[in-house]
């Protein structure tokens, strides 16, 4: 199954979702992560979480939507935070789609460690929604069906 996790600058957030879920996914999931006005590098911030994580950051990139035509996936889920006025790109066609609004940790004020721990909760989130995700038989899944799990998954493990 293919996931494509769309932000508006594919820099923080949709970066650690497909980080996530392809780790998660231990091969059942392909994921990627793209913007509809890609910020053209990963946050520093973002990186360094990873690393801090054991998590290999090679490869990650910031991408722009048109990238991923050929990527053809099952269900592209958005990670924008409405609540805090930001407005989420839109992919079109008739792929699956869900929304997972997630604060952005890279705008956390404050030091180091509420930085950290800014990162450290959207981490967790994500890795909560994609392994109630992964509970389901999500090959076998009718697109409608998809996205009524995902939008589920979001309600059930709220940001």
């Amino acid at each position: 199954m293919k996931i494509l996790f769309v932000c508006t600058h594919n820099a923080c957030r949709s970066v650690l979702a497909e980080v996530v879920a392809r780790d998660l996914g231990n091969g059942r999931i392909q994921s990627a992560s793209a913007g509809s006005a890609p910020a053209g590098r990963i946050h520093p911030l973002t990186l360094n979480f990873l690393r801090g994580k054991g998590v290999a950051t090679d490869g990650l990139s910031s991408q722009g939507m048109d990238e991923f035509e050929s990527f053809a996936p099952d269900l592209v889920i958005t990670v924008c935070d409405r609540a805090a006025g930001e407005s989420c790109p839109l992919w079109m066609g008739d792929t699956a789609k869900a929304h997972w609004g997630l604060p952005d940790p890279s705008h956390t004020e404050g030091g180091p460690v509420a930085v950290a721990t800014a990162f450290d909760n959207v981490y967790q989130l994500i890795s909560k929604r994609v392994e109630k995700m992964l509970a389901e038989p999500l090959e076998s899944m009718s697109p409608d069906e998809l996205q009524s799990l995902a939008n589920r998954v979001a309600e059930q493990v709220p940001a």
